[in-house]
């Protein structure tokens, strides 16, 4: 008896140590942000308690002498007249608006840290358009900007070139019309082409990206049988909440792993396990390893980081891969944000690396709503022969539009020319020039700005520290440049942007950071520095938190 009790104990005492093992390892592959604790990221999001500066401190909360508070409200006003004359109908049709449309009212909302949204209330940006031309969008009002949105990465060639892919392909489907259910022939030539891009066996169509990875991780966990998935810290795989596990999502997901790029311990934790269904992987992130994208109203100093080492992020997805294949993890690229902007092969071939699933979507539908699923057989097979009611179910009434299938056609057999082939790896040499002449231009004006680019897509950082970095968004708008509401956390250009239109989109940018400079928005006191501004928001939370506010 006493020795079965012994033998109990150690049993019970190794699996008690094995388990701590595997916990403290997965606890060491976890970014040391709170972006990377997703439980505790949202247990603390509903902590912040809401406050506003009053207005006649709102000019002041850096501590600037009086001087230059005053500067910068006489600016503040001229700008918002200014913004109000030039845009009248269209600032009154987007109030209109938001009183019925959430998510009109969710993006004004949260365009500047909401300690300032009282002041920031009196800029609000419209949110109509009616026309494009080229690089250029045109409002109620009848006045033009410089679109550096692209429709959250949508418009790659140009709008005008997506409005020729719509009405090509709604005269080649005509005749079926919206019949959904029997698929028009254009699919079977979408996916041929879409698995020769992408080096797959077979492909689903969806209507969204955010559908595609919800198919991609579900084949994956379906065909490994088991639970858990990997994200990385700050990688956006859609709203669909089984990839949302922090701030934003409703669902508690104890499922998902979020774990931080680039390291060693990562790989550990993948090398070690046997309960992880699949990786997903967002290339984007190898512009900002383990952030977001920084939004302006979350840009309370001046610590946003980006920077590209293509050669770093090869040799880490390659990494990956060897652990993947190893353990039988499924490897899913999202290249759904990203798509054709690295080339036609994508992420896989910019990088040289093999997924096992690749979900696509915005400009593959050729200017229409769509998302993709390509992917290996094995992991592409919905039911079991050997367990017929064993199956891994998945639909949508829109899957396979037949105009989207036919916007889709235009733009594949456009995009799969040889001309286009060249001119995207030639594209990644251009943008990054032009990153360089920007720069080059900021430190001449002695500008405390610099940009980071991943071919077209651009991060604004700023490199002293301030607590009104997000007015800068309004100067570039006054500059006639349409920015997405995230503001300067992103600028995603368009390709048919030439020479002449980015030397204007640069002079306008320019002229819109000098302006705010001579506001007096970045005159600051040398003590002022991020962790300083950090604390002092700490302090005001808490005051108002503990109702001493």
């Amino acid at each position: 008896m006493e020795l079965i009790s012994i033998l109990l104990f150690s049993a019970v005492s190794i699996f008690v140590v094995r388990r701590v093992q595997i916990r403290l390892r997965l606890s060491a592959a976890k970014h040391p942000s709170i972006s990377g604790h997703a439980r505790i990221s949202k247990r603390l999001a509903r902590l912040v308690p809401y406050y506003e500066y009053p207005l006649e401190d709102a000019f002041a909360t850096d501590g600037a002498p009086l001087e230059f508070v005053e500067r910068r409200r006489r600016d503040f006003e001229r700008l918002v007249a200014a913004r109000r004359a030039d845009s009248a109908c269209s600032r009154e049709f987007s109030q209109q608006l938001a009183q019925q449309v959430s998510d009109v009212q969710f993006t004004n909302a949260y365009r500047v840290p909401f300690q300032y949204r009282q002041l920031a209330g009196s800029l609000a940006e419209p949110s109509v358009a009616i026309s494009s031309d080229g690089v250029l969008l045109e409002n109620l009002d009848g006045q033009k900007t410089y679109d550096l949105g692209g429709s959250y990465g949508v418009n790659l060639f140009g709008y005008d070139f997506y409005k020729a892919c719509i009405a090509e392909g709604s005269e080649m489907v005509k005749s079926l019309g919206p019949v959904l259910g029997p698929y028009h022939p254009v699919v079977a030539d979408n996916a041929a082409r879409l698995c020769e891009i992408s080096g797959m066996d077979e492909v689903s169509f969806h209507m969204s990206g955010t559908e595609a990875v919800m198919q991609a991780v579900g084949l994956a966990r379906y065909h490994t049988r088991r639970r858990n998935i990997v994200m990385f810290c700050g990688a956006y795989h859609g709203w669909w909440d089984g990839v949302q596990p922090g701030v934003g999502g409703q669902r508690q997901t104890r499922d998902v792993f979020m774990l931080k790029e680039n390291s060693a311990d990562t790989l550990k934790v993948l090398a070690t396990r046997n309960d992880i269904a699949c990786v997903l992987i967002n290339p984007l992130q190898a512009l900002h390893l383990n952030r977001g994208a920084s939004s302006d109203a979350m840009l309370l100093n001046s610590d946003r980081a980006a920077a590209f080492d293509r050669s770093a992020y090869s040799q880490w997805l390659h990494d990956l891969r060897e652990v993947y294949t190893r353990r039988g993890i499924v490897m899913i690229m999202d290249e759904v944000f990203l798509g054709f902007r690295l080339g036609v092969g994508g992420a896989q071939a910019f990088f040289g690396v093999r997924a096992d699933l690749v979900t696509y979507g915005k400009t593959l539908g050729g200017g229409m709503p769509v998302g993709v699923l390509c992917g290996k057989a094995r992991f592409m097979k919905r039911y079991r022969d050997d367990a017929p009611t064993d199956i891994c179910f998945a639909r949508g009434t829109f899957n396979s539009h037949p105009y989207v299938m036919a916007s889709m056609n235009v733009f594949l057999r456009h995009v799969c020319s040889p001309e286009i082939k060249a001119q995207l790896t030639h594209d990644h040499v251009l943008w990054d020039e032009r990153a360089a002449q920007l720069n080059t231009r900021f430190a001449e004006a002695d500008l405390p700005l610099k940009v980071h680019n991943l071919s077209s897509v651009w991060v604004l950082t700023y490199t002293r520290p301030g607590r009104y970095n997000w007015m800068l968004q309004f100067y570039l708008r006054d500059q006639g440049l349409m920015l997405s509401w995230v503001g300067t956390a992103r600028f995603i250009f368009s390709h048919n942007y030439t020479d002449a239109d980015f030397a204007e989109v640069m002079h306008r940018i320019i002229a819109g950071a000098l302006r705010m400079r001579e506001a007096g928005w970045w005159e600051a006191p040398a003590s002022l520095t991020n962790q300083s501004i950090k604390k002092q928001v700490f302090r005001e939370m808490l005051i108002k938190r503990l109702g001493r506010g």
